[in-house]
């Protein structure tokens, strides 16, 4: 069966050489790839804070999701990459309301640095 990539129109560009998210056709699992806070409609970055960067994060996800058949109600796993995690609870209070069900697995790492110098950039694995 093999996997397919999921590349909708009305999210960001990827800013190197990936897909915004591959669909397993046998698992039907959607893998979405690090998804930074840029603004699908002018490819520029959104916000100096990290909550406002994670909402944009969050919404660029949300759409890979769902031009694939799924949503975040399916997100079994996330990894969030953060550059303070001094900015921990202001990232979770925004993370927290777009998962108001069940809540999926999660890890939260701090890097020195992340594609565009944004503060938080978060992927995602899901059920279709």
């Amino acid at each position: 069966m093999g996997h397919r990539a999921v590349v909708p129109a009305n999210a960001p560009a990827p800013v190197g050489p990936y897909s915004p998210g591959v669909i397993n056709e046998e698992t039907r699992i959607l893998y979405v790839s690090g998804q930074i806070p840029i603004d699908p409609k002018t490819g520029n970055l959104v916000g100096t804070d990290v909550a406002t960067q994670t909402k944009q994060v969050l919404e660029n996800v949300k759409t890979i999701l769902e031009s694939a058949g799924s949503g975040m109600d399916r997100v079994l796993k996330t990894t969030v990459y953060m550059l303070d995690l001094g900015e921990f609870a202001r990232m979770n209070d925004v993370y927290a309301t777009f998962f108001p069900g069940v809540k999926p697995a999660r890890a939260t790492v701090q890097v020195g640095r992340l594609p565009k110098d944004a503060l938080v950039e978060i992927d995602a694995i899901a059920a279709i």
